[in-house]
Protein backbone atom coordinates (compact mmCIF):
# COMPACT_ATOMS: atom_id res chain seq x y z
CA UNK A 1 0.00 0.00 0.00
CA UNK A 2 1.25 3.61 -1.33
CA UNK A 3 -0.42 6.48 0.65
CA UNK A 4 0.24 9.48 -1.32
CA UNK A 5 0.00 13.54 0.18
CA UNK A 6 -2.57 13.96 -2.65
CA UNK A 7 -4.96 12.22 -4.75
CA UNK A 8 -6.63 13.99 -7.10
CA UNK A 9 -10.25 12.62 -7.58
CA UNK A 10 -11.53 12.61 -10.89
CA UNK A 11 -14.92 10.89 -11.41
CA UNK A 12 -17.24 10.01 -14.57
CA UNK A 13 -18.77 13.35 -13.94
CA UNK A 14 -15.54 15.28 -14.91
CA UNK A 15 -14.41 12.76 -18.21
CA UNK A 16 -18.23 13.33 -19.10
CA UNK A 17 -18.08 17.46 -18.42
CA UNK A 18 -14.85 17.68 -20.51
CA UNK A 19 -16.19 15.60 -22.89
CA UNK A 20 -19.31 17.64 -23.71
CA UNK A 21 -16.91 20.65 -24.61
CA UNK A 22 -14.98 19.24 -27.14
CA UNK A 23 -17.71 18.19 -28.69
CA UNK A 24 -19.15 21.90 -28.57
CA UNK A 25 -15.65 22.98 -30.62
CA UNK A 26 -15.42 25.77 -28.10
CA UNK A 27 -12.18 25.39 -26.05
CA UNK A 28 -11.14 28.59 -24.39
CA UNK A 29 -12.44 31.35 -22.42
CA UNK A 30 -16.31 30.85 -23.18
CA UNK A 31 -19.61 29.86 -21.22
CA UNK A 32 -18.09 26.99 -19.28
CA UNK A 33 -15.37 29.58 -17.69
CA UNK A 34 -17.80 32.43 -17.42
CA UNK A 35 -19.88 30.14 -15.35
CA UNK A 36 -17.15 28.41 -13.62
CA UNK A 37 -16.04 32.22 -12.50
CA UNK A 38 -19.83 32.49 -11.21
CA UNK A 39 -19.95 29.64 -9.36
CA UNK A 40 -16.65 30.05 -7.42
CA UNK A 41 -17.35 33.35 -6.69
CA UNK A 42 -20.85 32.58 -5.74
CA UNK A 43 -19.20 30.24 -3.35
CA UNK A 44 -16.55 31.97 -1.30
CA UNK A 45 -19.35 35.20 -1.37
CA UNK A 46 -16.91 37.54 -3.59
CA UNK A 47 -18.68 40.05 -6.37
CA UNK A 48 -15.98 38.88 -9.30
CA UNK A 49 -14.29 36.05 -10.14
CA UNK A 50 -11.37 36.02 -12.66
CA UNK A 51 -10.07 32.95 -14.15
CA UNK A 52 -6.47 32.18 -14.98
CA UNK A 53 -4.48 29.40 -16.33
CA UNK A 54 -3.06 28.81 -13.10
CA UNK A 55 -2.11 30.34 -9.39
CA UNK A 56 1.04 32.08 -10.15
CA UNK A 57 -0.48 34.28 -13.38
CA UNK A 58 -3.67 34.93 -10.76
CA UNK A 59 -0.58 36.54 -8.62
CA UNK A 60 1.16 38.64 -11.33
CA UNK A 61 -2.12 39.78 -12.88
CA UNK A 62 -2.91 41.32 -9.17
CA UNK A 63 0.11 42.66 -8.99
CA UNK A 64 -0.25 44.35 -12.47
CA UNK A 65 -4.35 45.29 -12.21
CA UNK A 66 -2.94 47.61 -8.79
CA UNK A 67 -0.27 49.12 -10.77
CA UNK A 68 2.76 47.96 -8.53
CA UNK A 69 5.94 48.45 -9.99
CA UNK A 70 9.81 49.50 -9.42
CA UNK A 71 10.21 51.19 -5.60
CA UNK A 72 6.93 49.74 -4.31
CA UNK A 73 7.06 47.35 -1.73
CA UNK A 74 4.64 44.09 -1.21
CA UNK A 75 4.77 42.37 2.38
CA UNK A 76 4.83 38.87 2.44
CA UNK A 77 5.67 35.89 4.59
CA UNK A 78 8.77 33.91 3.51
CA UNK A 79 7.07 30.78 4.87
CA UNK A 80 5.64 29.75 1.94
CA UNK A 81 5.82 28.47 -1.79
CA UNK A 82 8.12 30.60 -4.22
CA UNK A 83 5.04 31.80 -6.25
CA UNK A 84 4.17 34.48 -3.49
CA UNK A 85 7.17 36.18 -4.22
CA UNK A 86 8.30 35.87 -8.11
CA UNK A 87 4.36 37.54 -8.57
CA UNK A 88 6.10 40.79 -6.71
CA UNK A 89 9.11 40.03 -8.41
CA UNK A 90 7.50 40.10 -11.80
CA UNK A 91 6.13 43.35 -11.60
CA UNK A 92 9.52 44.41 -10.44
CA UNK A 93 8.51 45.86 -6.80
CA UNK A 94 10.29 44.06 -3.52
CA UNK A 95 8.84 41.65 -1.32
CA UNK A 96 9.75 42.38 1.98
CA UNK A 97 9.48 39.39 4.06
CA UNK A 98 8.32 39.50 7.96
CA UNK A 99 7.92 36.12 10.06
CA UNK A 100 5.07 34.06 10.78
CA UNK A 101 2.88 33.01 13.57
CA UNK A 102 4.23 29.83 15.25
CA UNK A 103 0.82 28.20 15.73
CA UNK A 104 -1.14 28.37 12.02
CA UNK A 105 2.32 29.36 10.45
CA UNK A 106 0.33 32.38 8.51
CA UNK A 107 2.36 35.77 8.34
CA UNK A 108 2.22 37.55 11.74
CA UNK A 109 0.33 40.69 11.53
CA UNK A 110 2.43 42.31 14.57
CA UNK A 111 5.17 41.45 11.72
CA UNK A 112 3.71 42.59 9.12
CA UNK A 113 2.91 45.95 10.50
CA UNK A 114 6.75 46.21 11.99
CA UNK A 115 7.85 45.85 8.61
CA UNK A 116 6.10 48.43 6.97
CA UNK A 117 7.87 52.02 5.31
CA UNK A 118 7.33 54.90 3.02
CA UNK A 119 7.89 52.52 0.31
CA UNK A 120 5.24 49.97 1.45
CA UNK A 121 2.01 49.61 -0.76
CA UNK A 122 0.71 46.29 -0.05
CA UNK A 123 0.47 43.04 2.74
CA UNK A 124 -0.15 39.69 0.81
CA UNK A 125 -0.81 36.92 3.59
CA UNK A 126 -0.99 33.42 2.39
CA UNK A 127 -3.54 31.69 4.42
CA UNK A 128 -0.90 28.50 4.82
CA UNK A 129 -1.77 24.93 4.43
CA UNK A 130 -5.87 25.63 4.33
CA UNK A 131 -5.57 27.91 7.67
CA UNK A 132 -6.66 31.57 6.99
CA UNK A 133 -4.15 34.10 8.21
CA UNK A 134 -6.00 36.95 10.55
CA UNK A 135 -7.57 38.68 7.99
CA UNK A 136 -9.61 41.09 10.75
CA UNK A 137 -6.24 42.36 12.00
CA UNK A 138 -5.04 42.72 8.47
CA UNK A 139 -7.79 44.32 7.55
CA UNK A 140 -7.02 46.73 10.10
CA UNK A 141 -3.64 47.21 9.46
CA UNK A 142 -3.98 48.02 5.93
CA UNK A 143 -6.72 50.29 6.58
CA UNK A 144 -4.79 52.50 8.98
CA UNK A 145 -1.83 52.48 6.81
CA UNK A 146 -3.51 52.94 3.53
CA UNK A 147 -3.02 49.75 1.71
CA UNK A 148 -3.99 46.87 -0.75
CA UNK A 149 -4.99 44.17 1.11
CA UNK A 150 -4.34 41.10 -0.87
CA UNK A 151 -5.12 37.44 0.21
CA UNK A 152 -2.71 34.20 -1.62
CA UNK A 153 -5.15 31.98 -0.86
CA UNK A 154 -4.13 29.19 -3.41
CA UNK A 155 -4.16 26.15 -0.53
CA UNK A 156 -7.04 28.00 1.17
CA UNK A 157 -10.21 27.19 -1.23
CA UNK A 158 -13.26 26.98 1.36
CA UNK A 159 -11.36 28.46 4.61
CA UNK A 160 -13.42 30.59 6.86
CA UNK A 161 -12.98 33.72 9.76
CA UNK A 162 -16.61 33.55 11.78
CA UNK A 163 -18.35 32.08 8.69
CA UNK A 164 -16.70 34.68 6.34
CA UNK A 165 -14.88 32.97 3.35
CA UNK A 166 -11.28 33.91 2.42
CA UNK A 167 -11.14 36.01 -0.60
CA UNK A 168 -13.39 38.51 0.96
CA UNK A 169 -11.22 40.50 2.50
CA UNK A 170 -8.71 41.88 -0.65
CA UNK A 171 -8.06 40.73 -4.10
CA UNK A 172 -7.38 37.47 -3.56
CA UNK A 173 -5.71 34.33 -5.52
CA UNK A 174 -6.40 30.79 -5.98
CA UNK A 175 -4.59 27.90 -7.74
CA UNK A 176 -6.66 24.66 -9.16
CA UNK A 177 -2.95 22.83 -9.09
CA UNK A 178 -3.95 18.98 -9.02
CA UNK A 179 -2.75 18.83 -5.50
CA UNK A 180 -5.10 21.03 -4.47
CA UNK A 181 -8.06 20.51 -2.82
CA UNK A 182 -10.14 20.91 -6.03
CA UNK A 183 -8.55 20.89 -9.48
CA UNK A 184 -9.08 21.73 -12.75
CA UNK A 185 -5.81 20.21 -14.13
CA UNK A 186 -3.68 23.40 -14.14
CA UNK A 187 -5.46 27.01 -13.42
CA UNK A 188 -6.45 29.98 -11.22
CA UNK A 189 -9.05 32.19 -10.05
CA UNK A 190 -8.76 35.74 -8.84
CA UNK A 191 -11.63 37.18 -6.86
CA UNK A 192 -12.42 40.58 -5.55
CA UNK A 193 -15.20 42.81 -4.81
CA UNK A 194 -13.73 45.91 -6.82
CA UNK A 195 -15.23 46.73 -10.53
CA UNK A 196 -12.43 48.34 -11.72
CA UNK A 197 -9.82 45.73 -10.54
CA UNK A 198 -11.63 43.18 -11.91
CA UNK A 199 -11.64 44.84 -15.47
CA UNK A 200 -8.03 45.44 -15.63
CA UNK A 201 -7.80 41.35 -14.62
CA UNK A 202 -10.04 40.42 -17.43
CA UNK A 203 -7.86 42.28 -19.99
CA UNK A 204 -4.54 41.14 -18.74
CA UNK A 205 -5.40 37.69 -18.54
CA UNK A 206 -6.36 38.28 -22.80
CA UNK A 207 -3.65 40.59 -24.18
CA UNK A 208 -4.84 43.55 -22.37
CA UNK A 209 -8.15 43.82 -24.49
CA UNK A 210 -11.17 45.13 -23.27
CA UNK A 211 -12.98 44.22 -27.03
CA UNK A 212 -11.09 42.65 -29.43
CA UNK A 213 -8.01 44.04 -31.09
CA UNK A 214 -8.30 46.97 -28.80
CA UNK A 215 -5.62 46.91 -26.15
CA UNK A 216 -5.89 49.19 -23.51
CA UNK A 217 -2.82 47.86 -20.99
CA UNK A 218 -0.48 45.38 -21.74
CA UNK A 219 -1.44 42.29 -21.05
CA UNK A 220 -0.98 38.11 -21.48
CA UNK A 221 -2.55 34.61 -22.64
CA UNK A 222 -3.20 33.97 -18.93
CA UNK A 223 -6.58 32.76 -20.05
CA UNK A 224 -8.11 29.20 -18.51
CA UNK A 225 -9.73 26.93 -21.20
CA UNK A 226 -13.59 25.42 -21.29
CA UNK A 227 -11.97 22.27 -20.48
CA UNK A 228 -10.27 23.56 -17.36
CA UNK A 229 -13.67 25.47 -16.09
CA UNK A 230 -15.99 22.40 -16.67
CA UNK A 231 -13.49 20.19 -14.45
CA UNK A 232 -13.14 23.03 -12.01
CA UNK A 233 -17.42 23.34 -11.94
CA UNK A 234 -17.86 19.50 -11.07
CA UNK A 235 -14.83 19.85 -8.52
CA UNK A 236 -17.08 22.61 -7.30
CA UNK A 237 -19.78 20.60 -6.57
CA UNK A 238 -17.82 18.12 -4.67
CA UNK A 239 -15.67 20.73 -2.12
CA UNK A 240 -17.93 21.21 0.68
CA UNK A 241 -18.03 17.14 1.15
CA UNK A 242 -14.35 16.62 0.52
CA UNK A 243 -13.50 19.77 2.96
CA UNK A 244 -15.66 18.05 6.08
CA UNK A 245 -14.02 14.47 5.46
CA UNK A 246 -10.12 16.44 5.35
CA UNK A 247 -11.42 18.12 8.90
CA UNK A 248 -12.67 14.50 9.91
CA UNK A 249 -9.37 12.80 8.90
CA UNK A 250 -7.80 15.91 10.99
CA UNK A 251 -9.40 15.53 13.95
CA UNK A 252 -8.75 11.95 13.45
CA UNK A 253 -5.35 12.47 13.53
CA UNK A 254 -5.31 14.97 16.33
CA UNK A 255 -6.81 12.36 18.56
CA UNK A 256 -4.08 9.66 17.90
CA UNK A 257 -0.75 10.86 17.59
CA UNK A 258 1.92 11.12 20.07
CA UNK A 259 4.96 12.71 20.40
CA UNK A 260 4.38 15.27 18.16
CA UNK A 261 2.59 19.27 17.96
CA UNK A 262 -0.57 18.77 15.62
CA UNK A 263 -2.00 21.52 13.92
CA UNK A 264 -3.94 24.15 15.43
CA UNK A 265 -7.12 25.69 14.32
CA UNK A 266 -7.39 29.01 15.78
CA UNK A 267 -10.75 30.28 17.86
CA UNK A 268 -13.80 31.02 14.71
CA UNK A 269 -11.57 29.69 11.98
CA UNK A 270 -12.32 26.84 8.97
CA UNK A 271 -9.33 25.28 8.60
CA UNK A 272 -9.44 23.13 5.46
CA UNK A 273 -6.51 21.12 5.62
CA UNK A 274 -5.07 21.38 2.15
CA UNK A 275 -2.20 20.12 4.41
CA UNK A 276 -2.01 18.32 7.83
CA UNK A 277 1.12 19.82 9.03
CA UNK A 278 2.93 18.14 12.18
CA UNK A 279 6.08 19.47 14.00
CA UNK A 280 8.86 16.95 15.08
CA UNK A 281 9.86 16.87 18.73
CA UNK A 282 13.47 18.40 19.86
CA UNK A 283 16.02 15.93 19.41
CA UNK A 284 14.15 14.11 16.50
CA UNK A 285 15.88 15.04 13.28
CA UNK A 286 12.80 16.06 10.79
CA UNK A 287 14.13 14.67 7.66
CA UNK A 288 14.96 11.60 9.11
CA UNK A 289 11.35 10.90 9.85
CA UNK A 290 10.30 11.47 6.83
CA UNK A 291 12.90 9.54 4.70
CA UNK A 292 11.77 6.19 7.40
CA UNK A 293 7.88 7.27 6.56
CA UNK A 294 8.04 7.41 2.88
CA UNK A 295 10.39 3.66 2.96
CA UNK A 296 7.07 2.68 4.91
CA UNK A 297 4.96 3.99 1.72
CA UNK A 298 3.54 7.14 3.78
CA UNK A 299 4.21 10.15 1.36
CA UNK A 300 5.24 12.61 3.74
CA UNK A 301 6.24 15.99 2.85
CA UNK A 302 8.01 18.83 3.85
CA UNK A 303 6.67 22.18 2.76
CA UNK A 304 8.78 24.02 3.31
CA UNK A 305 12.46 23.16 3.63
CA UNK A 306 13.81 26.06 2.99
CA UNK A 307 12.30 29.91 3.25
CA UNK A 308 11.86 32.08 0.30
CA UNK A 309 14.80 34.66 2.14
CA UNK A 310 16.81 31.95 2.16
CA UNK A 311 17.00 30.77 -1.39
CA UNK A 312 19.65 31.73 -3.84
CA UNK A 313 17.82 33.65 -5.78
CA UNK A 314 18.01 36.36 -3.14
CA UNK A 315 21.10 35.29 -0.98
CA UNK A 316 23.40 35.43 -4.19
CA UNK A 317 22.00 39.33 -4.63
CA UNK A 318 24.93 41.73 -4.23
CA UNK A 319 24.20 43.69 -0.92
CA UNK A 320 20.89 41.34 0.26
CA UNK A 321 20.40 41.03 4.07
CA UNK A 322 18.45 38.43 5.33
CA UNK A 323 16.15 39.85 7.81
CA UNK A 324 15.70 37.87 11.10
CA UNK A 325 12.93 35.35 11.13
CA UNK A 326 13.51 33.21 13.70
CA UNK A 327 9.99 31.59 13.51
CA UNK A 328 9.95 30.81 10.09
CA UNK A 329 13.67 29.07 10.38
CA UNK A 330 12.24 26.89 12.83
CA UNK A 331 9.11 26.23 11.01
CA UNK A 332 11.38 24.89 8.17
CA UNK A 333 13.54 22.66 10.14
CA UNK A 334 10.44 21.30 11.92
CA UNK A 335 7.27 20.69 9.74
CA UNK A 336 6.49 17.96 8.12
CA UNK A 337 3.47 17.14 6.60
CA UNK A 338 1.07 14.10 6.50
CA UNK A 339 -1.09 12.46 3.84
CA UNK A 340 -5.07 13.59 4.98
CA UNK A 341 -7.04 14.60 1.94
CA UNK A 342 -10.54 12.63 1.25
CA UNK A 343 -10.03 9.29 -0.47
CA UNK A 344 -7.67 7.99 2.75
CA UNK A 345 -9.46 4.86 4.30
CA UNK A 346 -9.37 4.25 7.41
CA UNK A 347 -6.92 1.02 7.25
CA UNK A 348 -4.62 3.81 5.47
CA UNK A 349 -5.28 6.35 8.33
CA UNK A 350 -4.59 4.12 11.39
CA UNK A 351 -1.31 2.94 9.59
CA UNK A 352 -0.37 6.51 8.88
CA UNK A 353 -0.79 7.01 13.11
CA UNK A 354 0.91 3.66 14.21
CA UNK A 355 4.00 4.82 12.04
CA UNK A 356 4.29 8.08 13.21
CA UNK A 357 3.36 7.22 16.57
CA UNK A 358 6.71 4.54 16.21
CA UNK A 359 9.19 7.04 15.25
CA UNK A 360 8.09 10.17 17.08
Amino acid sequence: MSIGIARPVIGEREKQAVMAVLESGQLVQGAEVAAFERAFADYHGARHGIAMNNGTTALMASMMAHGFGPGDEVIIPSFSFFATASAVLSVQATPVFADIDPATYCLSPAAAEAAITPRTVAIMPVHLYGHPADMTRFEAIARQHGLVLLEDAAQAHGAAIAGRRVGTWGTASFSFYPSKNMTTGEGGMVLTDDDEIARKLRMIRNQGMDQQYRHEVVGYNFRMTNIAAAIGRVQLESLPAWTEQRIANAAYFNARLTGVRTPVTAPGCTHVFHQYTIRTPEGKERDAVEKRLNERSIGARVYYPRPIHLQPVFTTMPGYAAPSLPETEKAAREVLSLPVHPMLTEEEKALIVQEVNALC
